[in-house]
């Protein structure tokens, strides 16, 4: 088969390799559809990853074309999502079924070969079976939309709340999209491109509730739009030092933080910061993947479920498509931002 290999770091070449050998409780997967995630550009250029020689792309969905001997007949020839975090098993969260927090997890893409390939070895049970509804594209996009989901659901979320959401990347856009499904609609939205504002207008967010943070003050415009009160609940999709001050800023009393973003650098909190954050009480919450379960209680039931009845279009997002082959145009244009983009996807 052919595949991105990652031999070190800004190593990566496209090759002939060999299929993957199955393991007992794994399936073959003929990759159809593969979206780059914004981790995978400093892990390909400028970080490395876990292991070497490595297969990325933890985005991705296909079609099912061998089983493992342990694997159930049922799988044969299905049409697949991927969980890409393979838990250990038995760690304490794992025995508690928080698989996302498992101290000892395998990744698909990271730490042993992902999807950026023609075929990928899966465990059978990190599939999740699609509706016929649902396209390869979209299917490629349920982890980034399962992220979306769990930070969502960390924070109780009434209706009448006032919602900030920062970072309009694939992330942000999506956690937008789903809070809109999920009837929050007083929401305050900040980016900083052109292509971020007419995305927010489309998701039905009126062009008054949009900050572009290069020409006004986050938490300055925060506060007249909320009537000095601040924000419920805020969003931080950025992961850097300075949002999460304005988030900070821009609480009302008693407000939750949900951290969201992947650091870029060291964070640290300012004297002033600190103070606010007791004399509000507020309550910063992480949140970290998305839950697993195999049963609707789970973000990707919930995911798949809305985009199955059209709730949710996360095929909207896509700006770029290519082939696999090409896959490598998409990731420099994500590293040299050469232009504007949202999700860029292999098909």
């Amino acid at each position: 088969m052919k595949a991105w290999v990652l031999h070190g770091v800004d190593g990566l070449r496209w090759e002939e390799v060999g299929k993957p050998a199955l393991r007992p409780d794994e399936v073959l997967v003929e990759v159809k559809a593969a979206g780059i995630c914004g981790s995978d550009i400093p892990r390909i250029y400028r970080t490395g990853a876990h292991t070497h020689p490595l297969i990325p792309g933890h985005e991705f969905s296909g079609r099912v074309v061998e089983l493992g001997r342990d694997v159930d007949d049922g799988w044969r020839e299905g049409r697949v999502g991927i969980f890409p975090l393979i838990p250990c098993g038995t760690c304490e969260p794992c025995r508690n079924r928080q698989f996302e927090l498992c101290r000892n997890y395998g990744y698909l893409g990271s730490r042993r070969d992902g999807g950026f390939a023609d075929y990928a070895a899966v465990p059978a049970w990190n599939l999740i079976r699609l509706p016929d509804a649902v396209t390869y594209e979209e299917a490629a996009m349920l982890e980034p939309m399962a992220v979306a989901v769990h930070a969502m659901r960390r924070v109780s979320l009434r209706p009448a709340d006032r919602v900030a959401v920062c970072g309009l990347g694939t992330i942000g856009l999506l956690l937008l999209a789903f809070l809109r499904e999920a009837g929050i609609d007083n929401i305050l939205a900040i980016g900083n491109k052109e292509l971020q504002e007419r995305t927010v207008r489309a998701l039905g967010v009126e062009k008054a509730c949009y900050c572009d943070c290069r020409r006004q003050d986050a938490p300055t415009w925060l506060m007249e739009h909320t009537e000095g009160r601040g924000v419920d609940v805020f969003f931080e999709c950025v992961g850097k030092q300075e949002t999460f001050g304005w988030a900070v800023e821009s609480m009302a009393p008693t407000g939750n933080v949900v951290t969201v973003g992947n650091p870029s650098s060291d964070m640290g909190l300012g004297r002033d910061t600190y103070w606010k954050i007791l004399r509000n009480q507020l309550t910063i919450i992480g949140t970290w993947n998305s839950s697993f379960l195999h049963d609707t209680s789970d973000d990707w039931t919930y995911v798949l479920e809305r985009v199955a009845d059209g709730r949710v279009i996360p095929s909207k997002l896509i700006t770029h498509r290519f082939s696999l082959e090409g896959l490598e145009k998409g990731l420099h244009l994500m590293r040299d931002k050469t232009q504007e983009y949202i999700k860029v996807m292999a098909v």
